[in-house]
């Protein structure tokens, strides 16, 4: 009985080590910068490396941290007046492979793709705009696509990546930092994962909402 239940504790601790992650590198992609200070200093101390874009990069700079640029792995800089910043295979590979999967691994070493295992995100305030009584081309302007896209990325990849949708999950990951380091479980990921398809789904609602009223 004590060989069956060692056996089970050491299947158990195995299966809890393998769902566990290590973040090492995190995307931090950001309109709105407040309370992300905070949370960058934790992820700082456990030795996260950042990457980033425009303001945001600048702004993690200014706090006295090192930050690679966005521009710099894709080859490319920021363009059509900011639409495509990181819609690229090297962003969005470094997010959707597979840590398990080798045919994803061995692309990964061929396409020159480095691994992305943190994406901090939130999304342009779209119905702030519309409330705001903007012109329809402002409006448009703020309908995000990179942003939403890495939500999606990082929320369909939950095995392996952690994805922070908005700012109303830095007290989540904060805890986290606190209690574990820079490990996540399968479980955590996954409840992140949960609130991102729940900031997607309730951001199209409000674009469609918007579409159908302008349709009058």
């Amino acid at each position: 009985m004590f060989f069956v239940t060692l056996q089970l504790e050491y299947h158990n601790s195995d299966r809890f080590m393998a769902e566990t992650k290590k973040i090492r590198t995190a995307l931090v992609s950001v309109f709105h910068k407040d309370g992300l200070d905070e949370l960058l200093a934790k992820l700082n101390d456990e030795g996260v490396k950042f990457l980033s874009t425009g303001g945001t990069r600048q702004f993690i700079e200014k706090l006295g941290y090192e930050c690679g640029a966005v521009e710099d792995v894709t080859d490319y800089p920021s363009i059509l007046g900011g639409r495509v910043k990181t819609l690229h295979p090297k962003v969005f590979g470094g997010i959707l492979a597979r840590r398990d999967n080798n045919a994803d691994q061995a692309q990964m070493e061929q396409y020159g793709i480095n691994p992305i295992d943190l994406v901090i995100v939130d999304l342009y305030p779209f119905e702030e705009t519309v409330a705001n009584g903007a012109s329809e081309a402002d409006i448009i302007e703020k309908i995000d696509i990179g942003g939403i896209s890495l939500i999606r990325a990082g929320a369909k990849n939950f095995n392996d990546v952690v994805i922070v949708p908005s700012k109303n999950e830095y007290g989540m990951l904060l805890d986290i930092l606190k209690t574990s380091g820079a490990n996540t479980t399968l479980a955590q990921r996954k409840a992140f994962a949960t609130r991102a398809f729940g900031v997607s789904s309730h951001y199209d609602k409000a674009i469609n909402a918007w579409f159908e009223a302008s349709k009058a």
